[in-house]
């Protein structure tokens, strides 16, 4: 005979999915007593600024090869296979049983939570956790429902998550004992062998870039801020581009840092927290990420700390280079209450352009603007990762998050050009990378230059500027902006060498070119008009 405690769900047990518990289950636990119970249960520990501090074991990242999206007829021909591994129906069922009876056998920790902060579009997820600090986890990065809410609450989506749990690759036919699997047709993510608490994160997103784009949604990797006019503004970036550090603008509310849907009503945030990168956080570049380190139970994951003190060591990566930091939107300053703002006026394609050949602003086309977005292009800079050479390295991933996308590319890509186009946004692509010369020659472009250039394009001003086209990507740059100095705005008159310029510039055309190949028999003639001029 189990026990339960917290505040369960009125109408739908656990034995709806398939589960008869034989220990205690604690339901929709508050944040503080999810703490307490990780410390008691030697999870993890307390900072002495009151953070919950865990390790994560093998795993410190995203386990990319070990993800499955099961193989039903329902979703089939839906499901972008060149990118997506399959896993048989009858493996991920036989699998699933095994991982419940195990969860039936360990206390539990269930959160009934929402995604997606506009009401109309919510999806009901129902996450079930042998640990207490992954429960904490996911109830900061989700959003809570009104306690009145939980007598009624049906789950839409259910995270069986059973990390102690590892597959039999020879059995369950998996690469590893290591599985991320969903299952679109019986609405469950299984996660087990793996304690790196993203993975829950990201199989949300995944399920909700299935999901939206059927309801004319479209599911975003981005980060979104609003003025004090209400004039909203997304930002897409890869790692490495901004992203987070330009959304944050002090001057307007932080809708979400990570992931939103563009619907036919709103832009909304995805998340009700977010999940930040804290291996050497600085307090002066990024004091609102900072401050949350020392705000109790917010979850630092590999982050090292002194056993005697607790004080943190953020520069610390003998744990992991990818150590985290999760807490809820309300721990930044200036965050929206509500997570929903109004049509987006700009969108902010942002990069970091490590071969200094683009220009630090551009104005996009519709046309041009799903060009770049299916690109998703950035550049990795030498010694920053095992493999790299001397030479920057471009990279593509494409609607600047490839591996949470479970449909095509083009229906992501013909969304946002449908909505740019409907709503007459205006778009932008954003050099944060290099100026003067290549990595290694010219120089990081300046801070002060991005920031003065986003808030010309936010505020509008910049969109009445003089502009040229760039004659080797074809979109408009401005050849002047107050606060910027005008030489820098043209990338070619920057570099001691024209030629060598032009030689570096059309590489990366090619590069660009090349990528999109297999993107071209997807999208319209315009699109493919859009494409960078090859000499």
């Amino acid at each position: 005979m189990h026990h339960t405690s917290g505040t369960r769900a009125g109408k739908t047990g656990l034995d709806q999915q398939g589960i008869n518990p034989t220990k205690n289950v604690n339901w929709n636990l508050d944040s503080a007593t999810l703490a307490e119970e990780a410390v008691r249960r030697q999870e993890g520990n307390l900072s002495a600024g009151g953070a919950v501090v865990v390790k994560t074991g093998e795993h410190t990242g995203r386990s990319a090869q070990d993800k499955y999206i099961v193989r039903r007829p329902s979703c089939e021909n839906d499901i972008w296979w060149e990118a997506n591994k399959d896993m048989a129906p009858e493996k991920f069922d036989a699998l699933c049983e095994k991982v419940r009876a195990y969860l039936g056998e360990q206390e539990l920790f269930v959160a009934d939570l929402y995604a997606c902060a506009d009401a109309d579009y919510r999806l009901p997820v129902r996450v079930i956790n042998q640990h207490a600090w992954h429960n904490l986890f996911l109830r900061h990065l989700l959003i809570e429902p009104p306690v009145e809410d939980l007598a009624d609450f049906i789950p839409g989506f259910t995270i069986l998550h059973a990390p102690d749990y590892f597959a039999d690759p020879e059995v369950d036919g998996t690469r590893t004992g290591t599985v991320v699997a969903l299952d679109f047709e019986k609405r469950i993510a299984l996660i087990c062998g793996t304690s790196y608490a993203g993975e829950m994160k990201k199989s949300v997103f995944s399920i909700l870039n299935y999901i939206l784009p059927g309801e004319d949604i479209m599911s975003m990797h981005c980060s979104a801020n609003v003025g004090e006019d209400g004039d909203s503004a997304v930002f897409f970036g890869l790692s490495g581009t901004g992203k987070t550090t330009l959304s944050a603008d002090p001057n307007r509310t932080l809708v979400g840092d990570d992931e939103h849907g563009w619907s036919p009503t709103s832009l909304f945030n995805i998340e009700g927290g977010c999940y930040a990168k804290m291996i050497r956080l600085s307090q002066e570049a990024e004091p609102e990420i900072y401050a949350t380190t020392q705000r109790f139970g917010t979850v630092l994951e590999n982050v090292v700390m002194d056993p005697d003190t607790r004080l943190l060591d953020l520069d610390d990566d003998t744990l992991a280079e990818n150590s985290r930091g999760a807490y809820p939107l309300s721990y930044i300053p200036n965050a929206s209450e509500t997570g929903v703002a109004e049509h987006p006026n700009n969108i902010i394609m942002l990069t970091c352009d490590a071969f200094g050949v683009m220009p630090p602003i551009a104005k996009l086309t519709p046309e041009q603007a799903m060009y770049h977005f299916l690109s998703g292009y950035t550049a990795k800079v030498a010694g920053t990762e095992k493999g790299l050479g001397n030479e920057p390295q471009a990279t593509f991933s494409t609607c600047f998050g490839a591996p949470f996308m479970p449909r095509h590319p083009s229906v992501y890509g013909n969304l946002l050009k449908d909505k740019i186009a409907k709503h007459n946004v205006d778009c932008w692509i954003v050099n944060t990378g290099w100026t003067g010369g290549e990595f290694g020659v010219g120089e990081r472009m300046p801070i002060k230059v991005t920031r003065a250039l986003l808030a010309a394009a936010l505020d509008g001003s910049l969109s009445n500027a003089d502009m040229v086209v760039d004659p080797n990507f074809g979109f408009l740059v401005p050849t002047s902006c107050a606060g910027v100095p005008d030489g820098i705005l043209n990338p070619r008159s920057t570099w001691a060498d024209g030629e060598a310029y032009d030689a570096k510039a059309q590489g990366l055309v090619h590069q660009f070119i090349e990528n999109f190949a297999k993107f071209e028999s997807y999208v319209d003639e315009g699109v493919r008009a859009a494409a960078p001029n090859a000499a």
